[in-house]
């Protein structure tokens, strides 16, 4: 009855949570329905118990949110997870702007932690070749095509589709190509 309470931060209700499971062998599942929480709700909170204790204490004292722990999780290293972390609390980055750091940083698979988050994934401006591959991507899929390119010379192509049957006619398109 104790998890119920509205005042528990997300590190206390993970704790909470794992307490059962350790003293009662119970299984994610099992753990969801007792205490009438969504299996996946359940596992979402045992999560931020992998982070490094440094940011479990923060969540713990409000200077960052579940969103940003959520988001860190995303990284496999601690060593990652702790410098974009420090750049949070320095910076006081949004929860969308940490995943967009977070997505950018699994992207270029070699982030640095010795280097800044914002000197790695700064976005260079397209070159010539790629803003006539957007154009013409654009314009043969008959759709919003955008291309971003980082300043270690990687980038990716992103196709937008408005529901799962647009998705089922560009994939068929990008299968006949």
């Amino acid at each position: 009855e104790n998890i119920q309470r509205q005042d528990l931060n997300s590190v206390e209700i993970a704790l909470a949570y794992q307490h059962l499971i350790d003293q009662y062998g119970l299984t994610q599942e099992k753990l969801s329905e007792r205490v009438g929480k969504k299996r996946a709700t359940v596992a979402n909170y045992l999560r931020l118990l992998k982070l490094p204790a440094p940011v479990q204490v923060a969540v713990q004292n409000h200077e960052i949110d579940n969103g940003h722990a959520r988001a860190l999780l995303s990284l496999e290293n601690p060593k990652t997870q702790l410098k974009l972390f420090k750049e949070i609390l320095v910076n006081g980055y949004s929860v969308r702007k940490v995943e967009e750091l977070v997505r950018d940083i699994n992207d270029a698979g070699d982030y640095d932690t010795s280097k800044s988050s914002k000197n790695l994934l700064k976005k260079r401006s397209l070159s010539p070749i790629e803003e006539r591959a957007c154009n013409i991507f654009s314009y043969r899929f008959s759709r919003k095509v955008k291309i971003s390119a980082s300043s270690n010379g990687s980038g990716k192509i992103t196709f937008a589709y408005s529901d799962a049957d647009d998705l089922q006619r560009l994939i068929s398109m990008l299968n006949k190509e």
